[in-house]
């Protein structure tokens, strides 16, 4: 537990020197851009929290290396990994520039140096054709490439409101973490608590009050921490099913699928934001207690709460991956459960039917 315990206390305390010292940074930091299709907060308020998720994995590390444990040597190089996919995040957050070609450059970086330097490969689906060519080194190279980069885009799709992508994040470490336990891995399982303890460590601000956000670095660090998790966890312990990785992450994946093809199908730009994803019709459509109110804290308040919808889908995903962890075929029949019950919720929220239970209505003040 002290991997939790120590990156909570340092996310924690990063996140807040860095909303505390805003007026010193937020010319820089700051979202300072309230109008945009994906903006639903009502103050400037910094984007710079990947920052605290990073220290925290970095105190994790000496931690590590200073009790002797012989797995820090892994955290450090997972950690120095990653830093192209963050240092791109973590650009556009600082200078509001950049683009779809940069941040993916970056990831790919990211994902090849991975794949070359820690065996975070893909080598095995389950499917007996598949895992054959998957045995031949530049199709493993580029199987791991896709779904590595594609879950930390992926993260940063879902990154809309306060509390979202975070909590999803950790729920999703927990799902690696129990399984790690159980295979007796401690070294994805330490991996998973540092993330862990980041995560809950920045939540502290982030939700219900936004007082800081994540940012695209943050976002990409989350993902791929993730991401390379799942597959090692995969890879170092055969008797864990691929599928496992794949039910793990069906939110943040399915969604970003969905999103690209619903663009295509309307011959707009992928790359492009809109205000359509799933959490944005949830915020709009069934947030409805509030809906039309310009009192701040009104907004705030329908921000914060879109997200435990969010979380739930989310645990949709993650609760039969780790209960169902070595059996493929559940694993399976799960993923396509879960596929066909986004599809449903989109459609259904979208053409204003969404289950009367998941609606939250304005409360009528009793009557004198």
């Amino acid at each position: 537990m002290l991997p939790i315990v120590f990156s909570f206390a340092v996310a924690f305390l990063v996140s807040m020197w860095l909303v505390r010292s805003s007026h010193l940074h937020g010319r820089f930091s700051a979202d300072s851009d309230l109008r945009g299709v994906q903006k639903f907060h009502v103050l400037p308020v910094p984007r710079i929290g990947g920052l605290a998720i990073a220290a925290a994995l970095v105190a994790c590390w000496a931690a590590q290396w200073y009790r002797g444990k012989p797995d820090h040597f892994f955290f450090l190089q997972l950690f120095l990994v990653v830093l192209p996919a963050f240092g791109s995040g973590l650009f556009e957050d600082i200078s509001k520039q950049g683009g779809v070609k940069l941040r993916m450059g970056c990831m790919i970086i990211s994902a090849i140096l991975a794949w070359w330097l820690l065996d975070v490969r893909i080598t095995r689906i389950d499917v007996p054709m598949l895992d054959t060519i998957l045995g031949i080194p530049a199709i493993s190279l580029l199987f791991s490439v896709v779904a590595l980069a594609g879950v930390t885009n992926a993260m940063n799709f879902i990154d809309g409101y306060n509390g979202l992508a975070s909590a999803v994040a950790a729920i999703m470490l927990a799902g690696i973490g129990y399984v790690a336990f159980l295979q007796a891995d401690l070294l994805v399982w330490a991996l998973s608590a540092a993330g862990i303890g980041a995560c809950l460590g920045f939540l502290f601000w982030n939700w219900p009050r936004g007082l800081i956000f994540l940012g695209d670095g943050g976002a990409y660090i989350l993902g791929f921490w993730i991401a390379s998790l799942a597959i090692l966890l995969v890879a170092r312990n055969p008797q864990v099913s691929p599928w496992f990785a794949f039910l793990l992450v069906s939110y943040p994946v399915v969604e970003t699928i969905f999103t690209v093809l619903r663009r295509l199908s309307r011959q707009s730009n992928p790359g492009m934001p809109d205000a359509a994803h799933l959490h944005q019709l949830v915020y709009k459509r069934l947030m409805r207690w509030t809906v039309g109110s310009p009192d701040p804290r009104h907004k705030v308040f329908r921000n914060s709460m879109t997200s435990p919808y969010l979380w739930l889908l989310s645990s949709l995903g993650v609760i039969p991956a780790v209960l169902l962890w070595n059996n493929t075929l559940a694993l399976q029949c799960s993923a396509l459960m879960f596929v066909l019950a986004y599809i449903w919720l989109y459609r259904c929220i979208a053409r204003f039917r969404a289950p009367r239970w998941l609606v939250v209505r304005r409360r009528r003040p009793p009557r004198q």
